[in-house]
């Protein structure tokens, strides 16, 4: 743990940040259980599953979801703005702001259109939040630690998922006929953002940021904090001044590549266009295995395999909850593993579970056959263990390492475009395709899946064991001056500007009186 862990200042970092997950997987997820709510439907004034006229009602549901994902790209788009103008920290604290004002007009919708509104307003800052957050953790992240410190996005974004279920759940058994049943959940999403809000001002800006606003001192002063350990100060400080180094040259090196950064520096070079295409088709290829399918729409497919009153809601509550030690297991193996394992692992397992779905579904949706329900429902178990094990997390921790500093905010809002294209296009098709062509439809996913594969295997290089700096070499291209593999005449490099920069900064990480305190950290 001691190297997965640097200190506790960063592991709280990273999981004070990481509420605005547990806020943005809650409210994407949420919905779920909304349209789990009989009296949801009679406020809504739509007819319920199985009733004349349910044809609106799912174009409806459709609309919900896709204007929720809509409103989630236009936030991420933003932030490829936002996140370098006003800092990334900064971003993180907008989207919150504006998901407590969109979850508020969820549960205070009078109807469907103020409903639709609130959803996008919602989303907005989802994609905000959701966009920045693995940004600013890979950059806090010591680099031997990125992988652990980056998976707690997935984490707690597991933690949204299930509490959006079992709230939903527990909101079943209240007053059928009270509006409580689906107002009350719509409304919890705001908590987990306020709790950001809160935390936020003791959270430090990112050092690759500051250096890139020509602010050196303080990044050398948050880089010192986020890697100090007392047991072993002076090597933590020895790691810290290597770190900053390297960060420094290479920022140097890209600000003389590239003279300025455009908005269209991120198709100008080979490279850079090579990464636009991994981040955009791994966010992209991913939606289309399904996993958001299940997630929102559980409910809806656990009602065709047969089960009644709450088992619907029971099992879609299981079915997220189950995403949950999938997701710690990735935090602990994923540096050891490497990304490109756990990427092709897991999307051969989708492979083999959508293949049984659809398999189980063609022979025993809507029969009596409980067995092959049973069956049914075992396949969509065992797809969240093979999607929470290897690509919930990893896809943001991926996606948040390979674009340089100066252009990651434009490349995560550009992957994060390509995840929710993928989830309007599925969300509003989903709801009508379970209604019209049933079990075919799992037959949709198979073929996007098999070639994410194969897009995967071919063009995603690996970036476990490398400093964020280190990744450009990944890419073809230069590094200043290497963090991993350094040579003889680099590690004198950094031995001298050790030296240069504790005079500089102020000297290295010291202890006070033995209590550990450390130099000034910049607050907001």
């Amino acid at each position: 743990m001691g190297k997965l862990i640097p200190n506790t200042f960063n592991l709280l970092v990273v999981i004070a940040v990481a509420l605005g997950s547990t806020a943005c997987s809650y409210g994407m997820a949420v919905i779920s259980s909304t349209i789990g709510q009989a009296q949801f439907y009679r406020d809504m004034d739509l007819a319920p599953q199985g009733s004349p006229g349910y044809d609106h009602t799912a174009n409806m549901i459709g609309a919900l979801n896709a204007l929720n994902s809509a409103g989630s790209a236009i936030g991420a788009i933003f932030c490829a703005w936002s996140a370098d103008k006003y800092g990334r920290l900064r971003s993180i604290q907008a989207g919150a702001i504006v998901m407590v004002i969109g979850g508020a007009l969820c549960a205070g919708s009078v109807n469907l259109a103020m409903f639709l509104v609130a959803r996008f307003i919602a989303g907005w800052g989802i994609g905000m939040l959701i966009t920045t957050i693995p940004m600013y953790q890979a950059e806090v992240s010591t680099p031997e630690a990125r992988g652990f410190m980056v998976s707690m996005h997935g984490v707690m974004f597991a933690m949204g998922y299930s509490l959006a279920a079992w709230i939903g759940f527990g909101c079943f058994f209240a007053n059928p006929l009270s509006s409580f049943t689906w107002r009350f959940p719509l409304a919890f999403q705001m908590v987990p953002a306020l709790l950001l809000l809160a935390s936020s001002p003791w959270l430090p800006f990112s050092p690759r940021w500051l250096l890139q606003e020509n602010r050196p001192d303080e990044a050398h002063d948050v880089l010192k904090k986020l890697h100090y350990n007392p047991k072993d100060s002076h090597e933590r400080a020895a790691v810290a001044a290597k770190e900053f180094h390297q960060m420094k040259k290479q920022l140097e090196m890209d600000r003389q590549i590239n003279a300025h950064t455009s908005i269209f520096e991120l198709f100008k070079t080979a490279p850079n266009r090579r990464r636009a295409w991994v981040g955009f088709s791994l966010m992209f290829g991913n939606q289309f295995t399904g996993s958001l399918i299940i997630a929102n729409y559980g409910v809806l497919l656990y009602i065709s395999l047969g089960m009644k009153t709450y088992m619907p809601l029971l099992l879609s509550a299981l079915w997220v909850t189950a995403s949950f030690p999938g997701n710690i297991l990735t935090a602990f193996f994923i540096d050891r593993i490497g990304r490109r394992i756990f990427m092709l692992t897991g999307l051969a397992g989708l492979l083999i579970s959508l293949i049984g779905e659809a398999a189980m579904q063609a022979e025993f949706l809507e029969s009596t056959n409980v067995a092959g329900q049973r069956a049914a429902i075992f396949f969509i178990f065992l797809f969240i263990f093979f999607w929470s094990t290897f690509l919930d997390a990893s896809q943001y921790l991926y996606l948040a390492e390979i674009f340089p500093t100066h252009i990651r905010s434009q490349g995560m809002a550009f992957g994060m475009v390509g995840l929710y294209l993928g989830s309007i296009i599925l969300l509003l098709a989903t709801p009508v395709a379970l209604e019209k062509i049933k079990w075919k439809y799992f037959l949709v996913l198979i073929i996007p899946t098999a070639l994410h594969w194969v897009n995967v295997y071919f063009l995603f290089p690996e970036t476990k064991q490398r400093s964020l700096e280190d990744i450009n070499l990944a890419f073809g291209e230069k590094v200043a001056v290497h963090y991993y593999g350094a040579t003889e005449a680099e590690e004198q490099e950094y031995s001298r500007a050790m030296e240069a920069e504790n005079k500089q900064y102020g000297g290295p990480i010291t202890t006070d009186s033995g209590k550990g305190e450390v130099t000034h950290v910049e607050k907001v």
